[in-house]
């Protein structure tokens, strides 16, 4: 009788061990189905912009194509001005608008370089450069170019001519930076986070993005800064530059 009872308790253990074991790998199952999920929704929120293969996702300002200027090279996008005949003014540019989004991006000066990113472009006829209607986040060879000396707020991670970095965390020229730029015309945020730091806050819209406005080389410029939503561009200022791993999410 006793072996009997033995026998049933190890029958009813071995059936409640099996059905936890069950439970515990269905909640497992579902706990990573969940994190998949979160995964997946995430990456989706992300629209590449430059995969390191073309520019398909990119025009150029007031032109029908992208001349030699603009290369695909080991996985970057590379700007080296032409000489001679073949040189033209050369912003790239992207072929979607946007408004509130959050930008991702590596790029790398030249010795003595100078360049930038635009958002909020317009494209108009009246205007060759895109920097009429774009503000500009200063991309810059501190150490080396003259625009340096002109004040923090020609320095990279800069709103140009406005709002200065709150210190200089780029790396030497030659060398990969990652920036982030975050804008927000709902929240009338701002921000550029340079190399995993935050360096620049301003706001985007109303009484106090006038009045920075006002105090800056575009006081007189009409159609400045004047579009939420526009282009973003890439800067042809003359110098050899290299952007990569660009990507963005509207918020």
């Amino acid at each position: 009788m006793k072996k009997i009872i033995l026998i049933g308790c190890s029958i009813v253990l071995f059936a409640a061990c099996k059905n936890e074991n069950k439970d515990s790998e269905e909640t497992e199952a579902a706990s990573n189905k969940e994190m998949k999920t979160a995964e997946n929704m995430e990456k989706d929120e992300w629209n590449v912009l430059f995969s390191g293969t073309n520019l398909d996702s990119w025009q150029t300002y007031n032109r029908d194509s992208i001349s030699s200027q603009w290369t695909v090279e080991d996985g970057t996008i590379s700007f080296a001005p032409a000489e001679g005949d073949k040189r033209i003014k050369e912003y790239l540019m992207t072929k979607d608008k946007y408004e509130n989004f959050e930008l991702q991006i590596e790029w790398k000066i030249s010795e003595g370089g100078n360049s930038g990113i635009l958002w909020g472009v317009q494209e108009m006829e009246k205007y060759d450069e895109p920097y009429y209607t774009g503000p500009e986040i200063q991309i810059l060879d501190n150490e080396r170019h003259p625009d340096a000396k002109n004040g923090p707020n020609r320095t990279a991670g800069a709103l140009y001519d406005m709002v200065p970095p709150r210190e200089d965390v780029t790396k030497p020229a030659g060398e990969w930076n990652t920036e982030v730029i975050h804008i927000d015309h709902e929240s009338n945020t701002g921000w550029v986070k340079l190399n995993g730091v935050k360096v620049t806050e301003f706001p985007v819209n109303g009484e106090e993005w006038m009045e920075m406005v006002k105090n800056s080389k575009f006081s007189d410029w009409e159609d400045f800064g004047s579009s939420r939503k526009g282009y973003i561009a890439l800067q042809d200022h003359d110098d050899k530059v290299w952007f990569r791993n660009i990507k963005i999410k509207e918020l």
